[in-house]
């Protein structure tokens, strides 16, 4: 290091010695993070060898972009600033990334659309934010569960209904998180009920019961779909049944399984929902899980079919 002539450098020399400009080291030294040494007579700012070191170390952490406040946390050195603020920035610069690469995925869908469907393809992409919030899914959501359903309940439907957008989306994985955000936005205008019958009379305890019972239900039900095989009786369908019963305070009968399969045609329907979930979450390549939809399927056909089977 060099050393200054009488111990000190004017702002001029530590500037060139910095290898920067004056303009630089006044805009540092003004707000406090340059040591000074004693005016001049003539009331020049005059640096030592310290300054020099608190420079090259300022200049490093605003090249590797972290912000001034923690600059100045480093310098004076609090303990863990330095790891508090590389860790921050990790996370700023992780964020961004995955802004951009939402964006170029973005406009990969724009680019590769059908002419004629451009337009309306940009306006979905247009109401998302990049990367896109999750928050409109899980309000639409709160909305239609049970109103007395217990947190832990709701949270856990949640972390299954709510996909989280892709780090590295495909176009298509735009396309339909776009499409998701569309369908559960758009103003209401269906006079049906749009819940199904078992959550009108589902108190906390009940609504805990039945999300939990047919979650349940589906993983069975996954494992039969994934095998191949055609919706019949069995474990998943005692485990659907004895779900419902439960909710409603009712024994597993002939009588109350012809009046399930009655009451779960007639519910409110989302499998354009869950497909799109699907889409969402399923990387490029591998072959989709089932999804709730589809399970729901499942399971009503084998107790329709069951209910028939009785009747006949």
């Amino acid at each position: 290091m060099p050393t200054p002539p009488e111990g000190s450098w004017s702002i001029g020399e530590l500037a060139e010695h910095a290898r920067t400009t004056v303009k630089t080291v006044r805009f540092y030294s003004d707000r406090g993070l340059l040591p000074e040494r004693p005016r001049s007579g003539g009331g020049h700012r005059r640096y030592g060898p310290d300054a020099l070191d608190r420079l090259r170390l300022i200049r490093s952490l605003r090249g590797l972009g972290v912000p001034l406040p923690e600059v100045r946390r480093i310098v004076e050195e609090r303990a863990g600033a330095l790891e508090d603020a590389v860790a921050g920035q990790l996370r700023t610069l992780g964020s961004q990334l995955a802004a951009l690469r939402w964006q170029e995925a973005a406009l990969r869908l724009v680019q590769e659309s059908p002419e004629r469907e451009r337009a309306d393809r940009l306006h979905l992409i247009g109401a998302l934010g990049t990367p896109p919030s999750t928050e409109p899914l899980a309000r639409f959501w709160r909305a239609w569960l049970p109103v007395r359903m217990p947190a832990k309940a709701t949270a856990a439907f949640l972390d299954v209904a709510v996909p989280q957008p892709p780090d590295s989306p495909t176009a298509g994985q735009v396309l339909a998180f776009a499409r998701l955000n569309a369908l559960v936005t758009r103003p209401c205008t269906v006079k049906e009920p749009t819940q199904p019958a078992a959550h009108g009379s589902a108190g906390a305890r009940e609504s805990a019961l039945l999300y939990t019972g047919l979650a349940e239900a589906y993983e069975l039900a996954n494992r039969q779909i994934l095998a191949g095989a055609a919706p019949h009786s069995g474990e998943a369908l005692v485990s659907f049944v004895h779900t419902y019963a439960a909710v409603a305070g009712h024994r597993d009968t002939p009588a109350f399984r012809r009046a399930l399969a009655d009451q779960l045609a007639a519910d409110p329907r989302f499998d354009g929902y869950w497909e799109l979930v699907s889409e969402v979450t399923t990387p490029p390549g591998e072959r989709p899980a089932p999804t709730p939809g589809e399970s729901h399927d499942w399971l009503l056909a084998a107790l329709t079919a069951e209910v028939r089977q009785e009747a006949a």
